[in-house]
């Protein structure tokens, strides 16, 4: 190799050039992402141009995420070579990016100037006191911007049929989050992002804001939260911290409205953030409108699975004594001891720190952008104690519990609001073996009646109409115009 550069001639791309017999192959290889080289050259010389982006399920090209990628090079012999190439860190729109040692380091497209303490505290300055008044627009968050999707996703599309010309900002860690028709993504952090979130009249969100946020005069927050809780949260959690409790009632003041599933949670919901005196609307989650009205076919063309296919969806919650996804699972070996796909859902949390898994018959989908459109293609579920429990169940379809560490979890970790074995829709298991057997010979119907019990507590307003309720809310008390 003689050469390494960046280029935004025709999109962002790195360019590689040496002598000699061209390479097989060259690609950038990351935990979440992959992109392959074209090459060009005739035995004396060659090129090879890596594009910083990529498409998946189908979506558009998109900027790489923000993450470290390897760069693999296979010579014209078929050996791996070693890369020894650096190149200085460079700005190209859409993100930025170095390489260093056969390493290319991928961040977001912030100002430099702005990517540290000082720059966005310069920001906050700026635009927490900003003249001026609100904007007729509606600023979403998912996950901490990690993706666009859940219940921001569900009455972002409504809002969009009812209110066709409201402007609409999606909060993203970065470019390669793609965001719905018609809106408009602003990195977080970015000047764009800090002015966008400091103007809009109404916030969607479905976590905790952060940054520092204060809201202005005639703002409204509305905090859809992302899923009915088993697991204790926020001031339930084990173990009082005064540090802790603080934060949480620091940042449930700043919400104007809490969105609950379901009776359960709107109790649990508000003891938990001491949301005591402001209103929560029990309306279903919007999320699950789809899991009612639609199908999975698209999604499933998408992934690649045949319509015949058994899918099965393993999909745990994050631990918080861990950043990766548990290990419990080998999707390879369950993909072939049940004879069908099976698709891995990490948590947001563990979407950043993690990587995909592999094997025959496993698609690793924690970047997929809608949760809903998985549960959709899953013939059953298989989940530990996250509250992906309480949304399939909206489709009433298999669910499975693989809990090894149940224990633990529960006395140790974060504790149950109510006992799971004894309410179980569906076997719980310890172990792949124990899971294996009971996908293939449990009965469904020894789980009818505590299914319907379930499902009366925890998906009564999941009517496939969800959506439209919390639209009407906000477009009746005037949180926004329908311009």
């Amino acid at each position: 190799m003689t050469d390494a550069r960046f280029s935004t001639d025709g999109g962002a791309s790195l360019i590689l050039s040496g002598t000699g017999a061209r390479p097989q192959s060259v690609e950038l290889i990351g935990p979440r992402a992959r992109t392959a080289g074209t090459l060009t050259g005739r035995g004396k010389t060659w090129r090879a141009v890596i594009p910083l982006r990529a498409a998946r399920w189908g979506g558009p090209e998109l900027p790489l995420p923000v993450a470290d990628y390897r760069l693999r090079l296979v010579d014209a012999d078929g050996a791996e070579a070693a890369v020894e190439a650096s190149a200085p860190l460079t700005q190209l729109g859409t993100l930025r990016a170095s390489l260093d040692g056969g390493v290319v380091h991928i961040g977001p497209p912030i100002d430099p100037a702005y990517d540290s303490g000082e720059g966005q505290a310069a920001l906050e300055r700026r635009y927490a006191t900003r003249p001026g008044g609100l904007e007729n627009a509606v600023f979403f968050e998912s996950f901490y911007g990690r993706n666009a999707s859940c219940n921001p996703l569900a009455i972002d599309r409504e809002l969009a049929k009812r209110a066709p010309g409201l402007t609409r900002y999606w909060s993203v860690v970065d470019l390669s989050v793609q965001v719905p028709d018609g809106a408009i993504p602003v990195v977080e952090g970015s000047p764009e992002w800090w002015r966008a979130r400091g103007a809009a009249r109404l916030l969607v969100v479905n976590d905790w804001l952060r940054r520092r946020f204060a809201r202005r005069r005639g703002q409204v927050v509305l905090q859809t939260w992302h899923g009915t809780p088993l697991k204790r949260l926020a001031l339930h959690r084990p173990g009082f911290d005064p540090r802790r409790a603080a934060a949480v009632i620091k940042e449930a003041r700043r919400w104007d409205v809490l969105l609950a599933q379901s009776p359960y949670a709107e109790r649990i919901l508000r003891k938990a953030y001491a949301f005591l005196r402001r209103p929560v609307w029990v309306e279903g989650y919007p999320r699950n409108d789809v899991l009612v009205t639609g199908t999975g076919d698209a999604a499933r063309r998408a992934l690649g699975i045949g319509p015949d296919e058994r899918v099965l969806l393993y999909a745990p919650t994050w631990r918080d004594d861990r950043a990766e996804i548990v290990d419990f699972v080998d999707p390879a070996e369950l993909a072939a001891e049940t004879d069908s796909v099976v698709l891995v859902r990490g948590h947001s949390r563990t979407l950043q720190p993690g990587r995909d898994a592999e094997g025959p018959r496993v698609i690793d989908v924690t970047r997929f952008p809608d949760t809903s459109q998985l549960l959709l293609v899953a013939d059953a579920l298989i989940t530990d104690y996250s509250s992906v429990m309480f949304d399939f169940s909206a489709t009433g379809k298999p669910m499975f519990f693989l809990v090894p560490d149940l224990e633990r979890y529960r006395g140790e970790l974060r504790g149950f609001y109510f006992d799971l074995v004894e309410r179980a829709p569906g076997p719980v298991v310890r172990t792949q073996g124990e899971l294996v057997a009971a996908i293939q010979d449990v009965d469904p119907s020894l789980f009818a009646d505590a299914y319907a019990r379930w499902r009366a507590a925890f998906n009564a307003r999941d009517d496939g109409h969800a959506s439209e309720r919390v639209v009407n809310r906000i477009l009746d008390q005037g949180f926004v115009d329908v311009g």
